[in-house]
């Protein structure tokens, strides 16, 4: 395995958010894994990164299956680095009525938002606790907080990978390794929020919807900081949201 590199792994490196939190940690000198279970969705993020001066690497990977996943963290440690920060970051935020939702559909939920966490971050703990250092970083949402009506799937996973998170970084913290859960409560300045919520776009001259960077500068504050004051849980809001 390459020692002389050390890698991020964001699981989920959408158009955002995700895509952000790679570009920050490449400007670190970190090389950025990226996954979607598209690849070719993942070539603008690339390319940015590399034009940047950075180095990145796409994988297609279903982050819900379990095979796929361990030869995804098995080719990343033996052909590039060691993961030492790792972000799942899938969401899964479809709203339905309670009278309305479907057996099929709330598993889906469920396993994208909470099973696909379960078996990423396992995976990449079961490297990291061998060599006693390394940050897990889950983003959750206001859903894993208190669940609002029409998102019963999507909070019902969300509470359950919070609570994931929450005992892995008992269990883990002891070893060196620090696990967070980042609250990401607003609307974040992406084409969907723009195009499908205009009045909510409007806001973001006023500082009224999250700015990917500044979310990304968390993440990196996270991984950042001494153990002697590490942060389990992070709430990100716009100033105006309320709480």
């Amino acid at each position: 395995m390459p020692e002389q590199c050390k890698v991020v792994l964001v699981v989920g490196a959408g158009d955002a958010t995700g895509s952000a939190i790679a570009k920050r940690f490449a400007r670190e000198g970190f090389v950025a894994c990226v996954t979607r279970r598209q690849v070719d969705k993942l070539q603008p993020l690339l390319e940015d990164i590399r034009a940047s001066g950075g180095q990145a690497h796409g994988f297609g990977s279903d982050a819900r299956d379990e095979q796929e996943v361990a030869e995804l963290v098995e080719t990343i440690e033996r052909d590039i680095g060691p993961i030492e920060a790792f972000v799942f970051n899938i969401g899964a935020n479809v709203p339905c009525s309670i009278l309305e939702e479907t057996p099929r559909k709330y598993f889906k939920i469920w396993e994208m938002a909470c099973f696909a966490g379960f078996l990423t971050a396992q995976a990449v703990a079961r490297r990291m606790v061998g060599r006693e250092r390394g940050t897990i970083m889950f983003t959750g949402a206001t859903a894993g907080t208190r669940g609002a009506a029409g998102f019963a799937a999507f909070a019902g996973a969300k509470h359950a990978l919070r609570a994931l998170a929450q005992s892995m970084a008992r269990e883990l913290g002891p070893r060196n390794i620090h696990v967070a859960h980042v609250v990401v409560d607003g609307a974040i300045d992406t084409a969907f929020i723009r195009d499908s919520f205009p009045e909510r776009y409007a806001l973001k001259d006023q500082d009224g919807i999250l700015d990917p960077e500044h979310i990304a500068d968390s993440y990196w504050f996270l991984h950042a900081q001494p153990r002697d004051a590490w942060t389990f849980e992070l709430d990100l809001r716009p100033w105006m949201e309320r709480w």
